[in-house]
């Protein structure tokens, strides 16, 4: 420790002693080190909250270029859709059930449900019909 004897004004004043501590010096580098740090962080965050908002603006303007492409088509289609008639869709080779004469294959059902039995594979009668039960609630 050095002593500095200080005047003033022809007066004494007590000798003021100077601490030469390394650890004040350290503590004073802690904070300088922190300060730094924190300022660091801040300017990382705020780089990435600027860089979202642009980011969400861009996104919103594509989504609306989108939007109205999407309506644009949707337009089309019910133009297009009104123009479909009996005569176009002969036109390019639609053919109705009666001139063609199709038959469908069809088979039977495996099982027959009815109000009184329950369906199960024990009581269920092999290729008979289907019948729909109503709800009964």
């Amino acid at each position: 420790m050095r002593e500095i004897n200080l005047k003033s004004n022809n007066m004494y004043a007590k000798s003021a002693s100077i601490l030469n501590n390394s650890t004040e010096k350290y503590i004073l580098n802690i904070i300088f080190f922190s300060f730094g740090a924190f300022a660091l962080l801040y300017i990382l965050f705020l780089g990435n909250m600027v860089k979202n908002i642009i980011d969400r603006r861009s996104f919103e303007i594509d989504a609306r270029s989108l939007s109205s492409e999407v309506q644009n088509l949707e337009v089309t289609y019910l133009s297009m859709s009104n123009n479909i008639d009996l005569a176009f869709s002969y036109s390019m080779g639609f053919k109705s059930f009666e001139e063609t004469k199709t038959t469908f294959a069809t088979r039977k059902s495996l099982s027959y449900v009815s109000k009184d039995k329950p369906l199960s594979f024990e009581q269920s009668e092999p290729f008979g019909n289907i019948k729909i039960v109503q709800n009964d609630l």
